[in-house]
């Protein structure tokens, strides 16, 4: 993480805490509510983000193991084993490189894209919901 330099810092004020503290708890909100709605989808947490890592790369790249353990911030044997029990519930494949075929391309089943939809259509709805608040606690933030 790099550090942001400012050449004079503004000093918090009291209204900067209280939205800091209103924004942090609108995150876990919304934190929480995905963990649930991937739970009532018979997923974990975990699954749902890499079942939406998958969906959100570009289309023209190819999504390794090494590249989503990178977007999960995940150690590569924890990728194989999240994959693993994705390719189990049939949610996604492995799918041989074609350019390489020690590589292996994971990919979502239709099963996997109908629920990676859903659950995505419902966290849509609910920072839509959010959204308005979220901006308005950063522009207090942002305010001289």
């Amino acid at each position: 993480m790099t550090k942001r330099l400012a050449s004079a810092p503004r000093r918090i004020t009291p209204a900067d805490y209280k939205a800091l503290a209103h924004f942090r708890f609108a995150l876990r909100h919304f934190l929480h509510f995905s963990a649930e709605a991937a739970r009532a989808a018979g997923l974990s947490p975990q699954q749902h983000q890499a079942l939406l890592a998958i969906k959100g790369f570009d289309p023209a790249e190819t999504v390794s193991i090494g590249h989503l353990a990178t977007r999960l911030h995940l150690k590569h044997h924890s990728t194989v084993g999240l994959i693993d029990r994705l390719a189990k519930a049939k949610l996604v494949r492995r799918v041989a490189d074609p350019a390489d075929k020690r590589r292996v391309q994971i990919e979502l089943t239709a099963q996997g894209e109908a629920l990676i939809a859903q659950l995505s259509t419902a966290h849509r709805d609910e920072l839509r919901r959010l959204g308005p608040e979220l901006q308005r606690l950063l522009q207090v933030l942002d305010a001289e």
